[in-house]
C-alpha cells in the first residue's frame, strides 16, 4: 500500500510540474521548450531583460497562483465531504463562499481599490465563518451534528446570496461586469501571496496526520467514537480547515466551481476511499487541474481571456455527469 501509494503521489507530483511547464510555454506568444530554461532563470533574477522572460514570469505567476487555489479547493472538497458525510458537499456548500461574494462586491460597489477588495472578500469569508461556528459549535460535537450545521450554513448563505442580489441589481452599468467576473471566478491579475500556501501546508499537514482517523469517520459515522476517535475535536478542525482553504481561495480568484466537488469525486473513484492517499492526491490534482483550466481559459479564445470559471464548469459539469453515471452502473 505504502509503496502504491508513493508511486501514484510521485506521478501526480510529475503531472503538477507538467502543468506548471505547459502553462508556461504555452500562450498567443508561445515559449519554446529549448528557451524555456533561460528566460525563467531571467526571470527569477528579476532583471526581465527579454520578452520570453516577461512572459514566463507573468504565466508562471498566474500558474502558481491557480495551483494554490485549486489545490486548497479540492483538499476543501475532501473535507467538508468528510465533515458533512455527504458525497455531494463541496467548499462553497456552507456559506462562505457567499460571505466572501457579499464582501468583495460591496467593496467593488463603492470602487475600493483591488487590496481592499480582497480584505473586503476575506473579512466577509471570516464573518460568516465565525457566526456558522457559533451556531453549530456544539452540533459539531454530537451525533447526528452534520445535518445542523449544513441546514445552518445553506441558511446563511440564502441569506448573503439575497444581498449579492442586491447589489448586483443596484450597481451602475459600469461596474457590474467587475463583479460579475468576480462572482464567476478569474485569475487574471491574481498576484501570488505567501499566505494562501501557508493556509493550504497547515490543512494539509493537519488531514494527514488524521487521515486514518477520517478513514474510520467515513466507515462508521457516529459510531467512530466508541472506536478511540475523538469526534469533536476532529469535526470542528475539519470545520476550520476548510473554512481556512475556502476563505483564502475565493479571496484569491473569486468563487470557482466544481474544483471542490469532481476532482475529489474522481480521486476517490480512480484511487479507492483511504484518506492517506486520497488527501495529497486530490490536493495535487485540484492543483493540477486548476493550471490547466486555467492554460485553456486563456489560450482557446486569444487574445481575448475567458473567466477559468466558466471553463472549470464546462468541464465539470459533464465530468460529474459521467462520474455519478459510473457509480449507479450495477
Amino acid at each position: 500500500m505504502q509503496q502504491r501509494a508513493t508511486v501514484l503521489v510521485a506521478a501526480l507530483c510529475a503531472l503538477a510540474c507538467a502543468s506548471l511547464v505547459l502553462a508556461g510555454t504555452v500562450g498567443s506568444v508561445p515559449v519554446s521548450l529549448s528557451d524555456l530554461p533561460a528566460a525563467l532563470l531571467d526571470a527569477l533574477q528579476g532583471t526581465g531583460t527579454t520578452l520570453a522572460s516577461t512572459l514566463v514570469d507573468l504565466r508562471l505567476t498566474r500558474a502558481l497562483v491557480a495551483f494554490v487555489t485549486g489545490a486548497a479547493l479540492a483538499l476543501a472538497g475532501v473535507l467538508m465531504q468528510a465533515l458533512l458525510r455527504n458525497p455531494l458537499a463541496d467548499p462553497y456548500v456552507l456559506g462562505i463562499s457567499a460571505g466572501a461574494s457579499v464582501g468583495a462586491l460591496a467593496a467593488l460597489l463603492f470602487m475600493c481599490a483591488a487590496w481592499m477588495v480582497d480584505g473586503a472578500a476575506f473579512a466577509g469569508a471570516a464573518a460568516i465563518s465565525l457566526l456558522l461556528y457559533a451556531l453549530a459549535r456544539r452540533d459539531l460535537g454530537a451525533d447526528g451534528g452534520a445535518t445542523s450545521l449544513l441546514l445552518t450554513g445553506v441558511i446563511l448563505s440564502s441569506g448573503c446570496m439575497a444581498l449579492v442580489t442586491l447589489m448586483l441589481s443596484i450597481a451602475p452599468e459600469g461596474r457590474l461586469r467587475g463583479m460579475i467576473f468576480w462572482m464567476i471566478g478569474d485569475l487574471s491579475g491574481a498576484p501570488l501571496r505567501v499566505l494562501p500556501w501557508l493556509a493550504l501546508s497547515a490543512a494539509l499537514l493537519f488531514a494527514v496526520r488524521n487521515a486514518r482517523a477520517l478513514n474510520v469517520i467515513a466507515m462508521h459515522g457516529d459510531g467512530a467514537a466508541a472506536l478511540g476517535i475523538h469526534v469533536g475535536p476532529l469535526r470542528k478542525g475539519l470545520y476550520c480547515c476548510s473554512a481556512l482553504l475556502t476563505a483564502s481561495a475565493v479571496t484569491t480568484a473569486g468563487s470557482i466551481g466544481f474544483v471542490g466537488l469532481i476532482v475529489p469525486h474522481a480521486c476517490r473513484f480512480a484511487l479507492g476511499p483511504d484518506h492517506r492517499l486520497l488527501v495529497p492526491a486530490a490536493t495535487l490534482a485540484g492543483g493540477t487541474f486548476l493550471v490547466l483550466a486555467d492554460t485553456l481559459a486563456r489560450t482557446v479564445a486569444a487574445p481575448q481571456q475567458l473567466p477559468v470559471g466558466v471553463v472549470t464548469a464546462l468541464l465539470g459539469a459533464p465530468v460529474f455527469l459521467f462520474q455519478l453515471h459510473q457509480l449507479r452502473r450495477p
